[in-house]
């Protein structure tokens, strides 16, 4: 029987902390890819956007903004980010295969490789028609996945982050019959003098570029195009050439 997979709590409440270190590749990537559509729209939403950074950013930009996600914490977080921030964002908690909008925008945009945890491949389809419903027409659909290449050779590997007062190690395999890669994230929380041990499981779909265009040709978007992250992540040994793929769809007029 498949493990369940819950919106993630230790994740959400340590993810700046100790992936903050990516955010400025984020942003590079954002301001080269969509520099031709961000001075055609006026509002934006950011799917699964994880404690708000994107969210924020977008805003900055004179957007109103859209934050959607799943996790309660995660968008506990984003809300506390976009009111210290005091810009235009509003955080709606939902899942990315059946989320609503209270109004149509020009961009969707779904970074960090947050296409690849939805729970089944057949709910590819429920996503891109899902944002294609939340965009204008002519709207653009932006995101990023990781690759098979990625699954295979980072996923089995061992690795530690470390900050004060917490640890995570994470270990995972990739099952390539299944298309699908797990990993067991074992948190070490520092509570007064002594350390408290707790576990997350983490399950990834690998997505085809085959089954991503269809997904969206399906949905009604034109004009895919798509990059390799690894230009914009310089001196990340978890995106070399390959490992990532950034996608950008334009929904049919």
């Amino acid at each position: 029987m498949p493990r369940l997979v819950r919106p993630y709590k230790l994740l959400a409440e340590h993810y700046d902390e100790l992936f903050g270190f990516t955010r400025s590749w984020g942003a590079l990537a954002r301001a080269n890819l969509l520099a031709d559509v961000f001075p055609r729209i006026d509002a934006a939403c950011d799917l699964a956007c994880g404690t708000g950074t994107a969210a924020v950013e977008l805003a900055r930009r004179g957007l109103k903004v859209y934050a959607v996600d799943l996790s309660p914490a995660m968008c506990r977080l984003a809300r506390r980010k976009i009111r210290a921030s005091g810009l235009p964002a509003q955080v709606i908690r939902a899942d990315m295969r059946d989320f609503h909008l209270p109004r149509q925008v020009g961009l969707v945009t779904c970074e960090f490789d947050a296409l690849n945890h939805v729970p089944q491949r057949k709910d590819l389809g429920s996503v891109t028609r899902a944002v294609a419903r939340a965009l204008h027409p002519g709207g653009h659909f932006y995101f990023d996945v990781n690759t098979e290449l990625a699954f295979e050779r980072i996923w089995p590997v061992t690795w530690w982050l470390e900050k004060p007062g917490v640890v995570l190690v994470m270990r995972g395999e990739y099952d390539r019959s299944a298309g699908k890669a797990f990993a067991d994230a074992e948190w070490f929380i520092r509570e007064g003098r002594l350390w408290r041990r707790r576990h997350e499981y983490i399950e990834q779909v690998c997505w085809t570029d085959q089954e991503i265009r269809g997904a969206l040709r399906d949905a009604g978007f034109c004009s895919i195009r798509k990059w390799d992250a690894a230009p914009f992540f310089k001196d990340d040994p978890f995106v070399r050439p390959g490992y990532r793929t950034f996608y950008l769809a334009r929904k049919q007029a």
